[in-house]
């Protein structure tokens, strides 16, 4: 072979070689395997008895009223203000 078909072949060979590299280079930029924390291993959790009271403050038993007072569901246009200056037209 000459000299020029083992540069054609190096230059071929460097594509790959350079796609491999990078791929490595940005999956331990972004892995980060050798610097990722290990929850299990390195973290003591000490687990302790709840402790602790329930009082009971009410109790409801069936509704009296079926509405909350002040409730506008039916009034739509009561909830929606316009925005001052846009003629109302939407968007």
């Amino acid at each position: 072979m000459s000299d020029d078909g083992s540069g054609i072949l190096a230059l071929l060979a460097a594509g790959p070689a350079s796609a491999v590299g990078l791929y490595w280079l940005l999956y331990r930029h972004y892995r980060n395997t050798d610097k990722s924390h290990a929850f299990e291993r390195e973290t003591d959790v000490d687990a302790k008895p709840v402790t602790g009271t329930d009082r009971k403050v009410s109790e409801i038993k069936g509704t009296r009223k079926s509405g909350i007072d002040g409730d506008n569901v039916r009034a739509y246009r009561a909830r929606v203000r316009r925005v001052p200056g846009d003629g109302g037209r939407p968007p």
